[in-house]
């Protein structure tokens, strides 16, 4: 009979245990947190120390009770919850949730980053007592984010609308997406234009290539603002000689990225996968607890995911190098290990990278036992660890620098590059995604032999109109990377934050990028003007210091709390009795009345807009709102409208549903698919899919006309060779 009970958090991680420590031990699960500050009221003591009036959750009452029984029968308890404060927490609250000490069972702590056996026994060996500074910094955040929610909301019910929430970090992760939408809204795009010259050598025509206009020689630079200053230019530059003024080669190297933080794990599912944070992170818990992995059973495939370390244990480099020295070959592996020293927040909590637990489990040969999700994003971490492992990538740089002399001794310099990858090295394996707004091409024209002085003949000439372009707007994965820059929050809650912000009707998500909606911008205004601390990001940055801080035992977390809720209280007396309620715009519609004839407008509710007549309150009439797509139903000829789902994330189905139920995930486009004609809908940048044949390619050109259009690119011949 077992004489040791272990807990952990979920069945599948007491699987995995089981089938590693053996029978002696009865392993329960917790099913997370069994503890919590009440939902009904407020659960804090100010007046008392901050003192946290915490409830046994009513839905763990069979779980807790379980709990008890189990201890009851133990000489020992075990408390294996995950490593970071997250876990700390959920140990201490069922230490004193469930009683588990109080017939002097003795209680032990043990924390692994990863679900092997080596890691496992040698936690079990080394035991220790829960860490209250760790459980401190927890309990500080848990309470400043009921007191900044429970004590904003009412506000917010009384000043915009009723059912609304505000967060400490949430709100300033709103700022962001806000800010970004109003510098895009007050962009204005200045026009330039873009001059090419394709020249030869004298001797070769077939050497060929393409230079861009730098400047003048000198180093003056030209206002190519209008298309007719780039007539003007291209007029000089037909009458010109052309000649090389200079040749630059050298080698150049790139190293691999060091293995996954949470963050950057997060952004590169995004990027690459088309994940959201918050199912990446679901995955990669799968993943950590642990799956069935045929003869070897339930197997932990990778380290824990929540971390902000890029450093590696020893044992796990030294295994990557034998499998890249044994798989690719010595001239893959680099003459000595690469280490990633950057730590991150939580370094004090010796959290590793996140990568595999055993590399020789290639992905590959785990098919056959992962969901397809599950096996993309393992391939994903194992590609990202062995190339951090891996040789460099070497290539040979050339730049050419071409002189253009026109009849009037004017000098103009135009520039070439490129690149040729003589030794691939870590690429053979893996290459970083990028983000929609960085530049996607690597690959240039090769460039020809040339030498200082050569003559070069002038073949064409192109000007291309362009215009500056607004920021972008935040992803997945730029949103990510902006919260952890800028210090708000932290690797354990960029999905909840990402969440929330769209659940609360704050932020929309179309294609993949998040625009903020009225709703949000007003709520972030209120808060801008009446609590500036909560939105303000730097102060938001400094308050995950402080808890830092308080985790490493350098900080009381009492006062942590007083120094916040002193002002924050002061402001939230003064908004209460100052604040004006917050009106929204009506937007006017084409729509009468049917009862009353009168104009309907676009209205802002508790869930949302609604169509409303103007005669209210004397006429009541109210109808769904809608936002048309202008695509008609491929099944039934309706208007396809933007629905939501119940997580918030935005569909498009037919208006005649429930006659209809043709849905789809992907924005429809009105162009007919080129090959059935059927629907083609959005799918990536500047790319199509037909829902029918399931055709892909670009989008659709626009015409110069349409709203929107591209620019205009246009050849302009040369008309003859340069001097």
């Amino acid at each position: 009979m077992p004489t040791k009970l272990v807990i952990v958090e979920s069945p599948a991680k007491a699987k995995t245990l089981a089938k590693i420590l053996g029978k002696e031990y009865n392993i329960k699960a917790s099913m997370g947190h069994v503890r919590d500050l009440p939902k009904s009221v407020l659960g804090v003591d100010v007046e008392d120390g901050f003192a946290p009036k915490y409830v046994n959750m009513p839905e763990k009452k069979k779980t807790v009770q379980e709990l008890k029984e189990a201890a009851n029968s133990a000489a020992s308890v075990y408390l294996a919850t995950d490593p970071d404060r997250e876990g700390e927490a959920i140990s201490w609250h069922l230490l004193q949730a469930a009683k588990l000490d109080r017939d002097g069972i003795p209680i032990r702590r043990v924390a692994f980053h990863e679900i092997t056996p080596e890691a496992v026994k040698a936690a079990f060996q080394h035991p220790r007592s829960i860490d209250m500074n760790l459980v401190n910094a927890q309990q500080a955040r848990r309470i400043l984010d009921r007191l900044v929610g429970y004590k904003l909301s009412p506000l917010l019910w009384r000043k915009v609308r009723k059912g609304l929430s505000a967060g400490r970090v949430q709100s300033a992760a709103l700022k962001l997406i806000v800010d970004r939408e109003r510098e895009i809204t007050a962009f204005k795009p200045e026009e330039y234009w873009v001059i090419r010259a394709q020249v030869a050598k004298a001797v070769d025509r077939d050497s060929s290539f393409w230079a861009t206009l730098i400047g003048m020689a000198d180093g003056e630079k030209l206002a190519l603002g209008n298309g007719k200053a780039a007539e003007g230019i291209l007029d000089a530059l037909r009458r010109s000689s052309y000649k090389v003024s200079d040749v630059r080669t050298k080698e150049l190297s790139r190293q691999p990225a060091p293995p996954f933080t949470t963050s950057t794990m997060q952004q590169e599912a995004w990027r690459k996968l088309h994940f959201t944070a918050e199912r990446t992170m679901r995955i990669a818990q799968q993943l950590y607890e642990g799956l069935s992995i045929g003869d070897e059973g339930q197997v932990g495939l990778i380290t824990y995911m929540r971390t902000d370390s890029t450093q590696v244990a020893a044992s796990a480099v030294a295994e990557t190098r034998k499998f890249v020295s044994d798989k690719y070959g010595d001239k893959f592996l680099p003459a000595t290990a690469r280490r990633f020293v950057k730590k991150g927040k939580w370094a004090q909590e010796a959290h590793e990278a996140i990568r595999p637990t055993n590399v020789w489990r290639e992905p590959v040969a785990l098919k056959t036992y992962l969901s397809p999700e599950q096996a993309k994003l393992y391939e994903l971490i194992w590609n990202r660890m062995v190339a951090s492992q891996m040789a460099a990538v070497v290539m040979d740089s050339k730049t050419v620098d071409v002189q253009a002399s026109d009849p009037k001794g004017k000098e103009y310099l135009l520039r070439a590059a490129s690149s040729t990858v003589t030794f691939p090295g870590f690429t053979v394996l893996y290459t970083e995604g990028k983000d929609e707004d960085e530049d996607g091409q690597d690959g240039k024209d090769q460039l020809p032999a040339l030498r200082k002085g050569e003559s070069l003949n002038l073949l064409d000439l192109s000007k291309e109109q362009k215009f500056t372009q607004p920021p972008a707007r935040y992803t997945e994965a730029t949103l990510v990377k902006a919260l952890e820059q800028k210090g708000i929050g932290r690797p354990s809650t960029y999905a909840a934050i990402i969440s929330v912000v769209q659940e609360r009707d704050y932020v929309n998500k179309l294609q993949g990028k998040f625009h903020a909606l009225e709703l949000g911008m007003l709520v972030n205004d209120l808060l801008e003007r009446h609590f500036p601390v909560v939105v303000d990001l730097g102060f938001t940055a400094v308050m995950e210091e402080d808890l830092d801080e308080i985790a490493r035992g350098e900080r009381e977390w009492t006062s942590v709390l007083r120094e916040f809720y002193t002002p924050f209280d002061a402001a939230l007396q003064e908004a209460h009795e100052k604040a004006e309620r917050v009106k929204f715009k009506e937007e006017a519609t084409e729509e009468t009345c049917q009862k009353c004839g009168k104009p309907m407008v676009v209205k802002m509710g508790r869930f949302g807009k609604f169509i409303a007549c103007t005669g209210y309150p004397e006429c009541k009439t109210t109808k769904p709102f809608h936002v048309k797509t202008g695509v008609c139903c491929p099944e039934c000829g309706g208007d396809l409208i933007e629905r939501r789902s119940k997580k918030k994330r935005v569909f498009y189905g037919c208006s005649k549903y429930p006659e209809c139920r043709f849905s789809t995930w992907r924005q429809p486009i009105a162009d007919p698919c080129p090959k059935c004609k059927g629907l083609l809908t959005i799918q990536g940048k500047n790319k199509v899919r037909c829902i029918k044949c399931n055709y892909s390619g670009p989008m659709p050109q626009k015409s110069e006309h349409d709203e929107g259009a591209e620019p205009r690119h246009e050849l302009v011949g040369a008309g003859r060779s340069g001097r």
